[in-house]
């Protein structure tokens, strides 16, 4: 399986990103923009281990080689309201389709429920998408990121109600769009120190 530009994908995520982000309530016909800041740290291999035991996951080796970070981030609305949370999470690739790599995404806690969740990732080489699929006890959740240079993300997610049987998802009740840049943080000058 061919992961090198997978992998170059999340050496370009690591680091400080700011978000501005717009959300349209679909249910309430409203729309509200936010500010995020984002940290994304390399997850060491006692927290990969911690994620996959938490997800009651097979431990594949090596750990090494599976991506996996350590996400915080903190988000104040235009309404002035402030979310934040960190977590961690892992992608293990388990299928190449062709110019796409599928698999599971773990986290340690998920956003929408505070509890371990195993999700589906699919990510396309050619575009360098990065698509995750999460199914919620009351909603879907469809989020994408997609990297046009390793300093700058756009970001969508598409929320829909989940039915009640195993049909397609049809109903959306969130979109959100976003427009993710790295901020570089300075080096440190001798006479600071």
């Amino acid at each position: 399986m061919e992961l090198k530009i997978f992998q170059e994908f999340f050496d370009c995520c690591v680091g400080h990103w700011s978000t501005e982000r717009t959300y349209h309530y679909m249910t309430r016909q409203e729309v509200e923009r936010s500010h995020t800041d984002f940290f994304v740290h390399p997850l060491a291999n006692d927290l990969k281990r911690k994620v996959l035991t938490d997800n009651s996951y097979a431990l594949p080796n090596p750990l090494d080689s599976l991506p996996g970070y350590h996400l915080e981030f903190a988000t104040v609305s235009e309404t002035g309201e402030q979310v934040q949370q960190q977590l961690n999470l892992m992608f293990i690739p388990t299928v190449n389709v062709g110019e796409a790599i599928e698999g599971d995404y773990l986290r340690d806690r998920a956003y929408e429920e505070d509890r371990p969740i195993i999700s589906h990732f699919r990510f396309h080489n050619s575009n360098r998408e990065l698509l995750m699929t999460t199914r919620y006890s009351r909603v879907i959740a469809v989020d994408s990121i997609t990297l046009i240079n390793p300093e700058l993300r756009i970001r969508k997610i598409i929320t829909y109600e989940r039915p009640q049987t195993d049909q397609p998802p049809e109903k959306v009740v969130l979109v959100g769009f976003g427009v993710e840049q790295k901020i570089k943080t300075p080096p440190i000058s001798p006479e600071t120190t």
